[in-house]
């Protein structure tokens, strides 16, 4: 995937020089944590600088034949508490964004087919993590009847209304911001 947007990163004068890197933490496929000393383009030097080497992400806004969407809710430990979510994971060595997208919504929900679009590719956080979440839109989609969680997946699916998606992200109550970004441009695109 082009991570290049319209600035010539070469040529960008913006651009940190890296001076030495180390990994840290090396936790494969999930996570490594590398620490850099970088000097900035006017000569500052920063020792201390740390960045989060992530996987690719996914994940699907998908929406029945009957309008409904496809949602999970999920315990989050790191919050520690149970969200609601769209269906989302990790892509894997080899898979394009899409076929990741498809992948988690079959293996999550038991959800498939359907028409599908690229919405959009977004960072969690610039600053200190180096991967994409790339957003699809799935519409008519239907049940097969085949999840196939992973061993530390518990999530309930849920069909939701339209209005009761968009209630969500006005109540604060979608605490993903890689899963609200999306959300909210379905909703400025589509606003039937």
């Amino acid at each position: 995937m082009n991570r290049k947007d319209n600035i010539d990163e070469a040529a960008d004068p913006r651009r940190w020089t890296t001076l030495k890197s180390e990994i840290i933490v090396s936790r494969p496929p999930w996570l490594r944590v590398r620490h850099d000393e970088v000097r900035l383009p006017d000569g500052r030097v920063n020792p201390e600088f740390y960045v989060l080497e992530y996987p690719d992400w996914v994940n699907v806004i998908a929406i029945t034949e009957d309008g409904h969407f496809v949602m999970e809710l999920q315990y989050r430990y790191g919050l520690d508490r149970t969200c609601y979510e769209l269906p989302a994971g990790v892509m894997e060595k080899g898979e394009t964004p899409e076929e990741a997208a498809r992948r988690e919504l079959e293996e999550e929900t038991g959800y498939t087919g359907g028409k599908w679009i690229h919405l959009m590719s977004a960072s969690g956080n610039a600053s200190t993590t180096d991967n994409l979440t790339h957003s699809f839109l799935a519409v008519g989609v239907k049940p097969n009847g085949k999840r196939h969680l992973d061993k530390t997946e518990d999530l309930d699916v849920e069909l939701l209304t339209r209005e009761q998606v968009y209630r969500l992200l006005l109540d604060d109550k979608i605490k993903q911001s890689q899963m609200a970004a999306p959300l909210w441009r379905y909703f400025a695109i589509n606003r039937e």
